[in-house]
């Protein structure tokens, strides 16, 4: 296929691209539980995009919203904040649990089961980071990397591993059963990053545990076609999610917290996405076509990402 196709077929998908999300909302809104009914889980709510969320799903008026995370004092403070929100037909409900676990996530299942008879819509937040190069991961000097530096890569790909696959592995598994058999309409949010579509230097560990779990979700989408699946791919966001990087690596980004997406934005789209039945946002809208770029024209995006990241190869 000649460029000049391809640069056809391209804007031609940019053109309809809009109207299908259109129909697919229109279509979505029609099945969608009205929100006095809606019972709603959120995995990784002690902090972030979850703990937002919570608070947002709070003031729509839901029948319920149940706010996981691995830290009781954070959660604590999540409820407290939600009842301070909440209308009289709203019910908060905070466990301590962490979404790797199995025996966590069977715990909450059956605590939800047992006071909710079930959920409608399951929001997996949660999520670690990672922000060295690989080789820096690795200790890497002049030389070859020794066993220790390779070992220790190990160890580190295996924190960003559980927390950002195994994790959300774990909740598919635990809770898709119990949406499908108890919702009349079942929702699930995963919320990722644009990393799993446009990699960037730095990210290498982040970027590929997070590809591993919407490639999961994705695949999950078509062997149930019953529940819609939203994937949420944003750049950054502010906050302090980098400070707990699995490498003990720091963000290279010029002010990170002061130039990123502010939560609330993220969250409000989150809820627009799911209520429309959108199965793939990127945020902001525009790195949408930038992940197509990619694939047309790597090079350009390369040289933006070395730039974003400051980054400069090491001299070997």
């Amino acid at each position: 296929m000649s460029h000049s196709s391809l640069r056809t077929y391209f804007l031609a998908a940019l053109a309809i691209a809009p109207i299908l999300t259109f129909l697919r909302r229109r279509a979505r809104r029609s099945s969608k539980l009205p929100r006095k009914n809606e019972r709603i889980l959120i995995l990784g709510a002690s902090s972030g995009i979850g703990r937002t969320l919570a608070q947002q799903y709070v003031k729509l008026g839901v029948k319920g919203v149940c706010v996981v995370g691995r830290r009781a004092d954070k959660i604590a403070e999540v409820v407290a904040e939600c009842n301070a929100y909440k209308g009289p037909n709203t019910e908060i409900v905070g466990i301590t649990g962490d979404f790797a676990e199995a025996e966590d996530m069977v715990k909450i299942r059956t605590q939800l089961e047992s006071q909710w008879g079930g959920i409608d819509t399951l929001i997996v937040a949660a999520g670690v980071s990672a922000l060295l190069p690989l080789m820096e991961v690795a200790g890497a000097g002049p030389g070859n990397v020794q066993k220790e530096g390779i070992q220790h890569v190990v160890d580190v790909a295996a924190r960003a591993t559980r927390g950002n696959f195994v994790g959300p592995l774990v909740a598919a598994v635990a809770f898709i059963p119990l949406l499908q058999s108890s919702s009349p309409s079942p929702s699930i949010l995963l919320l990722n990053t644009l990393a799993s579509a446009i990699p960037a230097p730095t990210r290498a560990l982040y970027a590929s545990t997070k590809a591993a779990s919407l490639h999961l979700y994705q695949a999950l989408a078509i062997e149930h076609p019953r529940i819609a699946f939203t994937h949420v791919l944003p750049s950054t966001i502010e906050g302090d999610f980098r400070a707990s990087a699995v490498d003990g690596g720091t963000a290279r980004e010029a002010d990170p917290n002061k130039t990123g997406l502010k939560r609330e934005a993220v969250a409000r789209r989150c809820v627009q996405a799911i209520e429309g039945g959108e199965k793939n946002v990127f945020m902001p809208w525009f790195t949408g076509p930038a992940h197509l770029v990619y694939w047309l024209w790597p090079a350009l995006l390369e040289r933006q990402a070395i730039a974003k990241y400051h980054y400069t190869a090491p001299v070997r």
